[in-house]
């Protein structure tokens, strides 16, 4: 096939902007930000689990520690109403009975409030360990949000080089012979269709050509369409091919 050598330059500019094309729409689809979005979701399903789990032990703490103080509660309100009893009492062997009833409540109560004390040592550490997680959950929400935030802005940006490469790609394309267009649209489909052939090398594939095939783009009329031996790009010839 024979094309025009300024048309045939132009396929650099068509290939450089069907570069610039691809990266945008892959852009689009996968921004840089959306792999640590995907892991913060999976890794913030983890992290609320931990924080229920670390929130139910906390609210049992805090039941228990209800029940106690209203055994306490109890403890107290017997022991108040035996004391009263026992200063109004004059039966000696009745006055021995709550005497000794106030002696049992009275350890009871101090069982208990040992026991309160440990539940709130537990308490005030579950406590710090909801924190401690509720912290983590925030931080990885933060962090989601901002890449997430970051991430709908690449895609907007990648949109819009996207519009602005197609709209130059038309025109650049309009201004090339449709037949070479042609050629280079199907070559496309199948890989990169057009490098400069730059000191020997085909930048289209990077592979250095051999002497032999160098010669034969030597030799090769200016118009006519030379295919990359190696990769079948069309090689666009300029007085830095090294021929």
């Amino acid at each position: 096939m024979n094309a025009d050598p300024s048309d045939q330059r132009r396929l650099l500019d068509l290939a450089e902007l069907d570069a610039r094309i691809r990266r945008a729409e892959n852009t689009r689809k996968n921004p840089p930000q959306a792999a640590r979005v995907q892991e913060l979701l999976k890794q913030r399903s983890v992290l609320s689990q931990e924080l229920s789990s670390r929130a139910g032990v906390r609210d049992d703490l805090k039941l228990e520690l209800s029940r106690i103080e209203s055994d306490v509660s109890v403890v107290d309100a017997r022991s108040a109403r035996d004391a009263g009893r026992l200063a109004a009492s004059t039966n000696s062997k009745e006055a021995q009975g709550l005497e000794s009833e106030i002696a049992a409540l009275a350890r009871r109560k101090s069982d208990l409030e040992d026991a309160e004390l440990v539940v709130m040592e537990k308490l005030e550490a579950a406590d710090a360990a909801v924190a401690e997680q509720e912290a983590v959950v925030a931080a990885t929400n933060e962090e989601g949000s901002r890449l997430s935030a970051e991430a709908k802005q690449v895609v907007a940006d990648a949109t819009r080089d996207l519009e602005t490469a197609q709209r130059d790609r038309g025109a650049v394309a309009g201004a090339i012979d449709p037949a070479l267009v042609a050629l280079y649209d199907r070559l496309a489909t199948r890989g990169n269709a057009a490098g400069h052939l730059h000191r020997g090398t085909c930048e289209a594939c990077r592979m250095v050509l051999s002497g032999t095939d160098m010669n034969k783009i030597r030799q090769a009329a200016d118009n006519l369409v030379v295919n990359c031996p190696e990769c079948g790009a069309i090689l666009v010839r300029t007085e830095e091919s090294g021929l």
